[in-house]
């Protein structure tokens, strides 16, 4: 079992059970941007995939131009982290919006949710307001909060290459 068949499924628990998570963009001038954004991981036993439903806004559209790489960090109250660097790549075609589009809105509590919530995204997803970045990890790191808090264990890691 390869590092990343060990923490790929706790990196997409943790992920799930904190739902909401920091994600940082860099400019051309190399200032970092962040928000925050709602992914949802898919781990099929040999590959990790994020997807982020997203307004396709200039920044981020000029961010990812030029660096093409998120971070993304989730916390919980209780200490519990994980985050995972990302090379991005987006998708505007109308068959990947609808797949992903399903993805959270049949997606487990508490991560699916209904994309309509969003206003920009009520007509649907060939919404020109709705695009979808996908996240492919290159580096991810689970750490409970007992690692930090208590000394228990160490945090888990895997990178690519």
């Amino acid at each position: 079992m390869t590092s990343l068949e060990r923490i790929a499924p706790a990196f997409v628990e943790m992920a799930h059970s904190i739902v909401w998570a920091s994600v940082a963009t860099v400019d051309a001038d190399s200032r970092p941007r962040t928000r925050i954004l709602h992914p949802i991981w898919e781990w099929d036993g040999t590959d990790l995939l994020g997807w982020i439903a997203t307004v396709p806004s200039p920044v981020k559209k000029a961010h990812l131009a030029v660096h093409p790489e998120v971070s993304v960090s989730y916390w919980s109250p209780s200490h519990d982290t994980c985050s995972a660097e990302c090379l991005v790549e987006w998708y505007l075609d109308d068959e990947t919006r609808a797949a992903v589009w399903d993805k959270f809105a049949t997606g487990p509590e508490p991560v699916g949710y209904d994309p309509r919530i969003i206003p920009q995204w009520s007509q649907g997803p060939t919404s020109d307001q709705f695009a979808v970045l996908r996240l492919s990890p290159y580096r991810i790191r689970v750490m409970p909060a007992a690692v930090m808090t208590k000394g228990e264990g160490a945090p888990l890691a895997w990178h690519a290459g």
